[in-house]
């Protein structure tokens, strides 16, 4: 029997592991593109490559040098010696701040000192021409504190202050979102007082004849002193009767409205006993009081 010939073929070489790598390898290999690589061989070729070799170039270096070296100096020392003045100015301004702060404050005191003597004189002279009717009247002017059953009104923001649009303030401003403004407030106090209230307060803060509620941005003023939500309103008088007033009354049916169309938050509860306390200051620059009879006397007329 034949036999076969042996296999004198050379195997072929084994595949390169990154053989499926080829364009990482060709970028690896060829980091710099070939007209790179020329034109930095003919500038080898040319000696223009590498450091400057004329004098006038070596010159030009060096001061390019110096001239940066310098700015960098410079700005270093300058940055250094200008270091304590800013420290030195900073203190000097938080100084200043802590002794306006203690300013005010001393004023701030001072001021609620003042308030005090000025409701205690009040209070006096309302005791010395007012007569037997003399408390009534200073608990009528809010010269006095006062408690007795009542109700207690709690408006608040809503939690997304981001709504707006129509609703019962007919607007679409911005203004026109879940805060609670001072025109809200106000139809507040007026609703309470028709339904019967006989004194209110608004966060601490007694109403009287002269008392006014105004905004400043988006704070609201109670006689110029800013309040901040919740608004927590209490009246003295006949706590069901005045509660359920207020909620049938246009204003309660208002209150309702900024509930339903803006979530503005509000609790209304019957209280068996409120107290409110005196306005911090009653201020009358015009009105004079005058005894009774005075008016037949001076216009010469009278009853018979």
């Amino acid at each position: 029997m034949s036999q076969q010939p042996p296999d004198r073929s050379t195997p072929s070489p084994p595949a390169r592991p990154d053989a499926s790598m080829s364009l990482l390898n060709n970028v690896m290999d060829h980091s710099l593109d070939d007209g790179y690589a020329e034109a930095s061989a003919r500038r080898r070729a040319d000696g223009s490559a590498g450091l400057p070799r004329t004098l006038k170039s070596k010159l030009g270096l060096a001061a390019g040098l110096v001239v940066a070296a310098l700015v960098v100096t410079l700005g270093a020392a300058e940055a250094r010696v200008s270091a304590p003045v800013v420290a030195k100015e900073r203190e000097e301004l938080i100084d200043r701040i802590n002794a306006e702060t203690r300013a005010a404050d001393t004023l701030e005191s001072d001021v609620d000192k003042l308030r005090t003597d000025v409701s205690e004189r009040q209070r006096k002279a309302l005791e010395r021409h007012g007569g037997d009717q003399g408390e009534l009247v200073a608990l009528l002017s809010g010269a006095t504190p006062v408690e007795g059953p009542g109700v207690k009104l709690v408006v608040d923001d809503a939690k997304n202050t981001d709504q707006g649009g129509g609703g019962p303030r007919e607007s679409s401003s911005f203004a026109d979102t879940g805060r609670v403004r001072d025109r809200d407030m106000q139809r507040v106090v007026n609703g309470l007082w028709e339904s019967g209230a006989e004194a209110i307060a608004i966060n601490g803060q007694r109403l009287t004849a002269l008392s006014a509620i105004r905004a400043a941005g988006d704070a609201i003023l109670v006689d110029n002193r800013p309040l901040v939500p919740p608004y927590t309103v209490l009246a003295v008088g006949d706590g069901k009767n005045l509660a359920a007033a207020f909620q049938d009354s246009a204003d309660g049916q208002y209150l309702n409205a900024l509930k339903e169309s803006f979530d503005i938050r509000t609790s209304l509860s019957e209280q068996a006993k409120v107290r409110l306390p005196a306005a911090p200051s009653l201020i009358v620059r015009t009105a004079e009081p005058k005894a009774a009879g005075s008016d037949a006397a001076e216009s010469g007329k009278g009853t018979s």
